[in-house]
């Protein structure tokens, strides 16, 4: 394996599944506190309502953290997003009631969940045909993209810096964003300078997604396969 890809976070998971490590734990806490509202819109979409389905994303977490569900995962899944889906499913068809779901979220939570913000995103879904398991997939795209995209943001804090990346970021995302010449005149730039800063940052965001990409995948020659599913997840 990649010595890079050693250190990530679900390679270390996984290399930690069969015994207790506080790395693999908080490296596995990590990911949960990144990825838990695409899995919130999948149980939402499953026909529960937002206060149940917010008790059961607590206790599928709660469940995950202390019981160490991880060490029956199979490696050649290779990927967090397949197993968060996998053992979700398998939770939900264990659950039947919701007192039985409140039981099983701990008195205080282990992961803080921001419950009205999964809630208020989730109802900008639109009302269509899509399956639980297509919405956990587009959810868990933006994710990923907005994960990558608020990192890069943070490299362009201060001052001018962060005004002016505010207003290329639409470049970025696919987002409406004025022509070079425009945006050039508005920034006091040359459209020239315009473009090279563009480049620099898209290159800068492909780095940063890849990196998102890396800790939820076992094997470096995942994440371009898992870019690809991403894009085609964006697409459903």
């Amino acid at each position: 394996m990649d010595g890079r890809f050693a250190t990530t976070h679900w390679s270390l998971i996984l290399a930690a599944r069969s015994g207790e490590s506080p790395e693999s734990r908080d490296a596995l806490e990590a990911l949960c506190k990144a990825y838990w509202c695409p899995l919130y819109a999948f149980i939402r979409r499953q026909g529960y309502p937002a206060e149940e389905a917010r008790d059961l994303t607590q206790g599928y977490f709660a469940r995950l953290i202390e019981h160490r569900d991880l060490k029956r995962v199979d490696p050649s899944l290779g990927r967090f997003r397949s197993f968060l889906l996998a053992s979700c499913k398998h939770f939900l068809s264990n659950e039947r009631d919701r007192e039985r779901a409140r039981k099983r979220a701990p008195e205080e939570p282990l992961l803080s969940l921001d419950a009205e913000e999964a809630e208020s995103r989730y109802r900008l879904e639109p009302v269509d045909e899509l399956t639980p398991e297509t919405l956990f997939e587009r959810k868990w795209a933006t994710t990923v993209l907005e994960r990558a995209l608020a990192r890069l943001g943070r490299e362009w804090v201060g001052g001018e810096r962060a005004n002016r990346f505010e207003m290329l970021r639409g470049y970025l995302v696919g987002e409406p964003a004025p022509a070079y010449r425009e945006l050039g005149s508005v920034l006091q730039m040359t459209e020239d300078a315009v473009k090279v800063t563009v480049h620099r940052l898209r290159r800068r965001f492909g780095e940063l997604l890849r990196a998102e990409i890396a800790d939820t995948v076992r094997e470096p020659c995942d994440v371009e396969d898992e870019i690809r599913h991403l894009l085609g997840a964006l697409r459903a």
